[in-house]
């Protein structure tokens, strides 16, 4: 598949939906000029961005997590960021958060953090508030869905 001009290529635990090729981390890491993370944080995915994948990174590689701050070691990212070994990262989620003052990413080299509001755009906030008018409809007829027992 493509997006924003791009070839896009995964990697994923279910096969991708959306006709992108799926590959291996490793392949991805090393090929993509652009990584955006969007996973849950588990055991398994827990620093899956460290000092290992960010040597195989192409320099002109940047990195962006919208998903869980814990995805990335945030030292290990901060000294590629200010080595230069890769182009830079956007961050909207960091391990701690608000972040402590001595969080290395805070004055890393090409390195944009947003207070984890990339969920915040127009069209999901409308999305999230007819999500909940629904669920409410649904609820007060008799039929819930959504529903967290």
């Amino acid at each position: 598949g493509t997006a924003l001009g791009m070839n896009v290529i995964v990697h994923t635990r279910t096969a991708p939906s959306d006709g992108a090729r799926s590959v291996e981390l490793r392949h991805l890491i090393g090929e993509s000029d652009a990584i955006s993370l969007h996973c849950p944080l588990t055991p398994e995915t827990k620093e899956l961005i460290n000092a290992t994948s960010l040597s195989q990174m192409k320099k002109s590689a940047f990195l962006i997590n919208t998903s869980r701050g814990g995805l990335i070691n945030e030292a290990a990212l901060a000294d590629a960021l200010n080595d230069g070994r890769i182009a830079g990262a956007g961050l909207d989620v960091l391990s701690v958060e608000p972040p402590v003052a001595t969080n290395p990413l805070l004055n890393a080299r090409n390195c944009i953090i947003t207070p984890h509001i990339a969920w915040a755009a127009h069209a999901a906030r409308k999305r999230l508030m007819s999500t909940a008018v629904d669920n409410v409809r649904a609820f007060l007829e008799g039929r819930p869905h959504n529903v967290v027992n």
